[in-house]
């Protein structure tokens, strides 16, 4: 009564709500009740009504002298991790008008109005109770804080014998751990993008160490600097993008895990696990393969017509991929560029809606897999663009056949000794059946959408979608402080929307054909494709409003005169 009195309410108003406040003896067990307290002294008192899956957040009320001290957040944070481990999937609030700003900063939407008495409406919102932490999330951090290194550049070249960076992918390793309390980065990032990351994922203080190495070569930077190395080792568990013999000095891993790497990285020796895990999963189709060693034997295997697929034995993202066709231009050539141990691979003609899905998992230091979940990828051509998480991403067909057959392939991972992250590519045919196309042993872009989802499912409750768009064009390039602002306010809008824009890859925003990448995430799927739309347009309006200025510049100087040029002499 006292905390309902700290808005002003009179005497007569607060008499009539006596009654409904009241706390019976034997309704304390019954409605959950729990009290916030420091030194004996209650501060507090909230309580969880109904029966899953759907409750009710009965009664929520502080002090007078200890409101806006987090009493509140302390008592609302216990009753939705409270109603996460009981199962309930839905929480009904029915607030205090003066309340409602408080349970709407805390995640909650507003849903109706409930009419109470003549003239009186209350706000009543939802809220979404956060589910235990996902297995697969305290194997990969040891449930701690992690040290993420952005090391793309370095772990791609280990197998194309050149590292080729930096590449602005390394931004993405920031988001793969619940905690990170460091970030090394090759390339230099603003600390608004940190910092805004940190408060959309409740990531708290993180120490940043960025362009540290402008070709790429992150463990030589490191290794250089021995206060580098000192402080990566004190601050968490290091989590490079992908184990390379160049890390090894910085934090060893496991025996046998930069071996299993080699091995199953290769696209020949994954498809070779691949049949023989094949016949015990009747909704598996592996497509066949063949090494060709020559330009002949490759010419050979073009002169027929059909669709095929060129694949060298390592590349990531799409790269060392090719579909070719009878359509195909330059066929010969074609054959003399692929013709040294290139693997030739049957086409799968997908289905257009589910075509590409994805199994990411992690194998824990006992072997255990762990699956973290599928996604449907978006693929141009061979080129790895971006993916969307969350549930029935996938029809439940698709989905219980990834997941049995990605786990098959984990333990098999796991029989050879490797352990961390790992993903399987999937085809879908047209028949329904999936098709694997490759056994990824490092940390992947799918990896960055599923660390996003469990650290908004953990802060938010309820479950997300994810969309993660790795190249979407910026229109303009801007210095630091108008990219910022342009960020801001597209993130307010998406956020009207009741969607989370987050910048994934800010680096490739001053390449000479700008671009961000992104990641979007909302409780429904319609939502998502609103923000997307949202966040398209806003950088086709930059785009436009710097068309615009460019022509507009052209005729403010009129039409252009050719300017004579003096004849150099011919000593």
């Amino acid at each position: 009564m006292r905390s309902k009195a700290y808005w002003g309410y009179d005497e007569e108003f607060l008499a009539g709500c006596r009654d409904e406040l009241r706390l019976r003896r034997d309704e304390v067990a019954e409605r959950r009740t729990v009290v916030a307290e420091r030194d004996g002294a209650v501060l507090g008192v909230t309580t969880l009504d109904g029966d899953p899956p759907d409750g009710r957040l009965g009664l929520l009320f502080v002090e007078p002298d200890a409101i806006g001290r987090g009493v509140g957040r302390v008592l609302y944070r216990h009753v939705m991790r409270e109603a996460g481990r009981l199962g309930f999937t839905q929480v009904t609030i029915e607030s205090d008008p003066h309340a409602e700003g408080f349970y709407l900063a805390m995640g909650a939407r507003r849903h109706s109005v409930a009419q109470q008495g003549a003239s009186r409406a209350l706000p009543v919102l939802v809220a979404w109770p956060v589910r235990p932490e996902p297995s697969w999330s305290v194997a990969w951090s040891a449930g701690g804080p992690t040290v993420h290194v952005g090391n793309v550049a370095e772990f791609n070249g280990q197998f194309a014998g050149d590292v080729r960076g930096p590449d602005h992918y390394s931004c993405l390793a920031a988001f793969c751990g619940p905690r990170p309390a460091m970030l090394v980065l090759p390339q230099p990032v603003d600390d608004w993008w940190v910092r805004d990351l940190g408060a959309a994922l409740g990531w708290g203080e993180v120490a940043v160490h960025s362009g540290i190495a402008g070709d790429g070569r992150v463990s030589e930077a490191i290794l250089d600097r021995p206060d580098l190395v000192g402080q990566l080792i004190s601050r968490g568990s290091p989590v490079p993008w992908g184990r390379t013999a160049a890390f090894e000095p910085i934090a060893p891993s496991p025996e046998g895990v930069v071996e299993a790497i080699g091995r199953y990285e290769s696209k020949r020796h994954a498809h070779a696990l691949f049949r023989a895990l094949a016949s015990e999963h009747p909704g598996i189709v592996v497509p066949a393969q063949r090494q060709v060693g020559s330009r002949r034997a490759l010419a050979r295997e073009l002169g027929p017509g059909a669709r095929v697929v060129l694949k060298r034995e390592y590349g990531v993202g799409g790269s060392g991929t090719l579909i070719v066709s009878p359509e195909t231009a330059g066929l010969r050539a074609l054959a003399r560029r692929w013709a040294d141990g290139v693997l030739v691979e049957e086409y799968v003609a997908g289905s257009d809606s589910y075509r590409d899905p994805t199994f990411d998992a992690v194998i824990d230091s006992d072997g255990e897999v762990h699956p973290v979940g599928v996604g449907l990828m978006d693929v141009d051509g061979t080129a790895y663009r971006g993916v969307t998480v969350g549930r029935d991403v996938l029809p439940e067909a698709l989905t219980d056949t990834a997941v049995a057959f990605g786990v098959a392939v984990g333990r098999a991972l796991a029989q050879e000794r490797y352990r961390g992250w790992y993903d399987v590519d999937f085809v879908t045919d047209r028949s329904g059946r999936l098709a694997p196309v490759e056994i990824n042993l490092r940390l992947t872009g799918p990896a960055v959408a599923f660390h996003i989802q469990a650290a908004l499912d953990r802060l938010r409750g309820g479950h997300h979608f994810v969309r993660t768009l790795d190249q979407l064009p910026l229109g303009a390039r801007l210095p630091a402080g108008p990219l910022r602002d342009h960020v801001a306010r597209t993130t307010r809008k998406c956020r009207v929307l009741g969607a989370t824009l987050l910048v994934t890859i800010p680096t490739a925003a001053f390449d000479p054909v700008p671009y961000l990448g992104v990641a979007i995430a909302a409780r429904s799927k319609r939502i998502l494709e609103e923000a997307e739309t949202t966040v398209r347009g806003a950088n086709a309006a930059l785009a436009e409003m710097f068309s615009d200025l460019r022509a507009g510049l052209r005729d403010s100087r009129g039409p252009r005169r050719r300017r004579a040029r003096p004849r150099r002499s011919s000593r």
